[in-house]
């Protein structure tokens, strides 16, 4: 296991243990679904506080060959699901939280760290596998795939955090997508690519958008509408468990209808 390819379940393991947990896993059996699929590529759109970075923990927990989540899933909803034991832990699972790379490099090349922070723990895993390393992430991970026919998840939290924190620098801003566009489209190791931010995939200045991305937005969320924030069912359980006054609850966090669930609850 390691930082960014294939982590361990710690960050799930601590979000099952806490006082509250509402159980989300339902969102695995979908993403099964989109496995080697042309809707592999998921983008979740969400205002902060939505769980959006929990569901990255979750789904490495479940994705990652470098941990053993069988039994951590025991008596959740995905234990249901017939593709539960398919997938369980059977993927390389790379894991990248792009506004922990923006504050580490501190103005310097946030694609050139973010690589060579990558290409480290793939050498140690595949490095007998390569008579010479790749130019990049992408030609590494084409060369290991074309030695096992392994194929790789990505999991990017704050995929957007450039485009909020670095809005001055269009170039930085293109060369960003560019490397994202590379890494991720129309390549035979991606299995699964799912991000989350806060902005929407779209066109930036005269530079193309990340356009193989499906987008799940507040406005557009389809399957994915009861797995960000909470839905009114689940938190009237919460408040009858830790016997909490449901109506000012309410009043305190229903800010959102949505087409299927209606209200949704964001803490």
């Amino acid at each position: 296991m390691g930082i960014y390819l294939n982590p361990d379940n710690d960050g799930f393991i601590q979000a099952v243990r806490s006082k509250i947990y509402v159980d989300k896993t339902g969102l695995i059996e979908h993403t099964n679904e989109l496995l080697n699929t042309e809707q592999k590529y998921v983008c979740v759109s969400r205002p902060r506080r939505f769980g959006k970075s929990m569901a990255l923990k979750m789904l490495a927990a479940y994705y990652s060959r470098g941990c053993d989540s069988r039994e951590l899933f025991t008596g959740y909803k995905i234990e249901e699901a017939e593709s539960f034991h398919e997938h369980l832990n059977k993927y390389d699972v790379i894991f990248l939280n792009m506004q922990q790379f923006l504050i580490e490099t501190r103005g310097q090349d946030v694609i050139e760290y973010l690589e060579q922070e990558v290409l480290e723990e793939l050498l140690e895993n595949y490095g007998n596998l390569l008579i010479k390393p790749a130019l990049g992430l992408a030609a590494m991970l084409r060369k290991i795939y074309s030695k096992t026919k392994k194929k790789f998840i990505f999991l990017i939290d704050e995929w957007d955090c450039v485009m909020r924190e670095r809005q001055e620098s269009e170039e930085m801003q293109k060369q960003y997508l560019d490397f994202l566009r590379n890494l991720l489209k129309d390549q035979p190791y991606v299995a699964l690519a799912y991000m989350t931010g806060i902005l929407p995939v779209k066109k930036y200045g005269v530079h193309s958008a990340l356009n193989m991305f499906w987008e799940y937005s507040m406005t557009d969320q389809f399957d994915f509408e009861e797995y960000t924030g909470f839905t009114e069912a689940e938190v009237n359980k919460l408040c009858v468990r830790h016997n909490v006054d449901f109506m000012q609850v309410s009043d305190w966090y229903d800010g959102y209808r949505l087409r299927t669930f209606r209200h949704i609850y964001n803490p």
